[in-house]
């Protein structure tokens, strides 16, 4: 692919950046294909090297903050005609209430990702505690000359689960945060080839 395909398509797929952003990213992988270039390698080479266009959009969404995308897509490309004023507020009683909808439905999923790993610490902490107390009940029937031993088996067998327990826990967080990561990136991606 040629130097100047690979940066026009790079432009289309990246129209949903703001205007500033979209420039200094051109410029920058320019200036880097020709850097390449300069190095003796030929265009063809140079711009293979930096990989795919959908891989720089990729790596671009990663990197661009969700909050400029969307001030970007909701900054109004014209003014608004009577009657679309007319008709955004005649609409109000239906599009709000479904835009809200949406948010809260968004915002709910969201978090329901993250209620796997809050449950997880919170059986975690449990085990604990029902560990320990199962340990003040033995050392409780210790002082009182009748040791009781299922007390003593309960400490043990919630410990060992809780310190079992604790792996799940990790990974728990650990797939969160990837797929977390996973869904904001894809968010992102999606603002940025709309724009186009």
């Amino acid at each position: 692919m040629k130097k100047s395909e690979f940066l026009e398509e790079l432009r289309s797929k990246l129209g949903g950046l703001p205007k500033k952003d979209l420039e200094s990213r051109i410029s920058f992988y320019d200036e880097m294909i020709s850097d390449r270039m300069d190095e003796g390698k030929s265009e063809e080479e140079a711009v293979s090297e930096i990989g795919s266009v959908d891989e720089v959009v990729d790596q671009i969404a990663g990197e661009t903050s969700l909050v400029s995308l969307v001030k970007e897509k909701t900054k109004p490309k014209r003014s608004l005609k009577g009657f679309e004023i007319v008709l955004l507020v005649l609409g109000f009683p239906l599009w709000f209430p479904l835009l809200l909808v949406t948010f809260i439905l968004t915002v709910v999923g969201y978090f329901l990702i993250w209620i796997l790993v809050i449950v997880t610490y919170v059986v975690e902490a449990a085990l604990l505690v029902g560990s320990f107390g199962s340990l003040v009940v033995f050392i409780g029937s210790m002082v009182g000359g009748n040791p009781n031993l299922i007390a003593l088996g309960s400490f043990f067998i919630g410990l060992g689960g809780a310190c079992l327990f604790i792996f799940l826990c990790i990974g728990a967080t650990k797939v969160t945060v990837k797929l977390s990561k996973a869904i904001s990136k894809s968010i992102k991606s999606a603002f940025i080839r709309k724009g186009n």
